[in-house]
């Protein structure tokens, strides 16, 4: 078991990221100590009671395709720490305003008669990465590497980048180009931009390769396994650290310790600059000040005394639902939030894990959450308007309401300081920093031995650890 007392390893931050950095860099037998400037662990998967005593809400993430893909999270046997996946019937509904929805749910071959026409144009787009979605997400998520199957990875690679309108200007039907909308919509990127049309296709994919699952317990199990895992290896966590200059660890002044062999910094690149301070050097401040974030989010959770009353039959066995209706209203809610106002009728990812975890609210009770994409640090109340779109496809919603917690930008990064301006994707997945981010460098930074492994830095947003990880590899090649 490896001593913490004067750790090889520090790392700032205890989101999954840097957790899963820090479990990678104990697992090789060094010692490390994780310092959480809160009073909780997790980062964007901290779950909370916040609106009522006995409702369990999740903070941030909530449902976990990307987890249950992600190769650092499947080599390690998280079981025997907390970790249980719960599957809901329908990976995902999405529903139109005549009562109808598209419910996407296993298996693919079997899914397909709903959309009609487009039945063969998804097939063709979707089959392929199913069938291949295991070494797909090696090649997407894992270490950098020649792909092991080089010439599907580039046909897939010129798909990856083209715009969401691209993508589904290959379907025919209302309802396949809304499907391919709602997914295109978490790049939080407007649907003519580039990548936007890859990243839904990779979301699509993983609703019929791997499913849309919940964490039981909610998403603070996820940090907390981590965490426990950890332990066991005899890392160390310590909360209420806040680090606010790197000047401290590297001459051991936190804690009295030693100054450590490498340095993990899960934070975003404003909060490098604060915390570098004129240390960094010249040309990596400049890249790091330019360095661009995505509009914000607001977010919203309820304790209701029923479940939520969907007109769509799909919806109330989802654990998720996209709520926008057709391809143009989801393109005009995404664009108006790259501009100086809201969408009045916001494009929603809602979920309601209570329908297959009833553990996380009283008997016969529930809890539902939702949020919206808004302009960078927006001050504007979405509360009317986020409800107002669910009581649009669930009439009656308003009235099952026993309890709600409202988070705008703002309060999302008091409550996470990663979150710059409520842009919950550690920076604008645009074309020039999907592929790049800030770490041309491999993790590393212009300061000796101190790395960056956030979601700023490759593959980017999503409960994955494979930012930390990768950035870990790269600490124990470099600096043991």
């Amino acid at each position: 078991m490896a001593n913490t007392s004067h750790p090889e390893a520090i790392v700032v931050g205890s989101g999954p990221n840097g957790l899963a950095a820090a479990v990678t860099i104990a697992r090789a037998g060094h010692s490390v100590v994780v310092y959480e400037a809160e009073d909780t662990i997790g980062g964007g998967t901290r779950s909370a009671q916040l609106t009522l005593p006995g409702f369990l809400h999740d903070v941030c993430s909530a449902v976990h395709p990307m987890a249950v893909s992600s190769p650092f999270f499947t080599q390690l046997d998280l079981e025997q720490f907390g970790i249980r996946w719960i599957y809901p019937e329908v990976a995902l509904a999405h529903p139109f305003d005549d009562g109808d929805a598209a419910a996407i749910a296993n298996p693919l071959a079997k899914n397909l008669a709903q959309f009609g026409d487009d039945a063969k144009p998804i097939h063709d787009l979707l089959a392929p990465l199913v069938d291949s979605w295991g070494e797909l997400a090696k090649d997407a998520l894992g270490p950098l590497r020649f792909p092991s199957r080089p010439f599907f990875m580039a046909r897939f690679g010129w798909d990856a980048i083209q715009p969401a309108h691209a993508i589904a200007g290959r379907f025919s039907t209302p309802k396949a180009r809304a499907v391919c909308a709602g997914m295109a919509a978490h790049s939080m990127l407007t649907l003519d931009r580039w990548v936007s049309g890859g990243f839904g296709m990779i979301l699509w994919t993983t609703c019929y390769s791997v499913g849309w699952p919940v964490a039981a317990g909610g998403s603070q199990s996820i940090a907390n396994a981590l965490a426990a895992l950890l332990k066991s290896l005899g890392g160390e966590i310590v909360t209420r650290r806040r680090v606010e200059n790197l000047r401290d660890l590297l001459s051991g002044r936190v804690s009295a310790r030693a100054p450590a062999r490498a340095i993990l910094l899960d934070v975003t690149p404003r909060q490098f600059l604060k915390i570098g301070g004129d240390k960094i050097a010249y040309g990596e401040r400049r890249s790091l000040e330019n360095y661009r974030y995505g509009p914000g989010s607001f977010k919203m959770d309820w304790a209701l005394d029923g479940p939520i009353p969907w007109k769509a039959d799909a919806c109330r066995r989802a654990a998720t639902v996209h709520l926008g209706g057709t391809f143009e209203e989801i393109a005009q809610s995404e664009q108006a939030a790259w501009s100086a106002a809201p969408a009045e009728r916001p494009f929603l990812i809602v979920t309601q894990p209570t329908l297959i975890d009833p553990s996380r609210a009283p008997a016969g009770k529930h809890i539902a959450w939702a949020y919206c994409h808004i302009p960078h640090g927006s001050t504007f109340d979405m509360r009317d308007r986020i409800e107002a779109q669910i009581e649009r496809f669930a009439p009656g919603f308003r009235k099952r309401i026993i309890g709600r917690s409202a988070m705008s930008p703002r309060d999302l990064e008091a409550h996470n300081a990663n979150l710059i301006g409520g842009d919950i994707g550690g920076g604008s997945l645009e074309l020039g920093q999907f592929f790049l981010r800030p770490t041309w460098r491999r993790y590393s930074t212009s300061l000796p031995n101190v790395f960056l492994c956030s979601s700023s830095t490759p593959p980017g947003a999503g409960v994955h650890g494979m930012c930390g990880h990768r950035a870990a590899l790269r600490v124990l090649a470099k600096c043991f």
